[in-house]
């Protein structure tokens, strides 16, 4: 479970976000939204605890991200829309790497390793030199090092981007089948994407959370579309006014 309470962040003065509240349960998948520009980066850094908030706090799985950032970093898996890879390594000597970085038992390592090569389907590829994978195949990679530690709480920042059309349905398959005993933040541009795999949806725009609802209860009588809109339309008028 992931609890955001109250979250604001400054760069200088400029103020990214403003009381950012919402939770993630476990075995829900919750779609972030939100305009570029809008915070959603900002909030899924802070929540994954690379990043400090100025004020507000966030809670993984009853661990503070500030005060017990050892013990709330070993119950997240982090996805960002650029994975941190090496590109000298090959697939399956990065990811022992990040396994013994993640703590990973060396008894248990090659299990692991082995366990997120093939949920990632990159059995074909786990020799190869990182440099030489197509951005669809370092995707991937970049969601086995997320996974390799078999968190409870996974957060995933645009995951199927640069993906082809085979890819991005293998990937949300695999995202639905994760969130069956975890916690999983899905990030997305791509509307769709969350119509299909969430089960909550969380918009914010300019900084505020400005939606909080179930799938179900937001689309009644809409497309998901036309209440994004409408929800970001209300925000920037309300804001000027």
């Amino acid at each position: 479970m992931v609890e955001v309470r109250g979250l604001t962040k400054y760069y200088g003065d400029f103020r990214a976000i403003h009381d950012v509240t919402f939770t993630a349960e476990r075995g829900e998948i919750l779609g972030l939204l939100g305009p570029n520009g809008a915070g959603k980066t900002t909030t899924m850094r802070i929540v994954t605890g690379f990043m400090p908030a100025t004020d507000g706090s966030v809670s993984v799985e009853g661990f503070d991200v500030a005060t017990q950032a050892q013990e709330a970093r070993r119950r997240i898996g982090y996805l960002p829309e650029n994975p941190p890879l090496y590109p000298d390594m090959t697939v399956t000597s990065y990811l022992k790497f990040v396994g013994r970085i993640k703590g990973i038992p060396r008894g248990e390592l090659a299990a692991a390793v082995d366990r997120v090569v093939e949920k990632c389907f990159l059995t074909d590829v786990s020799t190869r030199i990182l440099s030489r994978l197509s951005k669809g195949y370092r995707q991937r990679v970049g969601l086995a090092q997320a996974l390799i530690h078999n968190p409870p709480v996974i957060v995933l920042d645009e995951p199927t981007i640069g993906l082809d059309p085979r890819q991005i349905i293998e990937i949300r398959g695999l995202i639905k089948e994760l969130a069956a005993d975890r916690t999983v933040i899905l990030s997305t541009h791509i509307l769709p994407e969350v119509s299909q795999i969430c089960s909550k949806v969380v918009i914010i725009n300019e900084g505020t959370v400005v939606v909080e609802k179930s799938l179900n209860e937001l689309v009644q009588g809409a497309s998901l579309e036309e209440v994004f809109l409408r929800s970001i339309s209300k925000e920037s008028e309300a804001a000027a006014s």
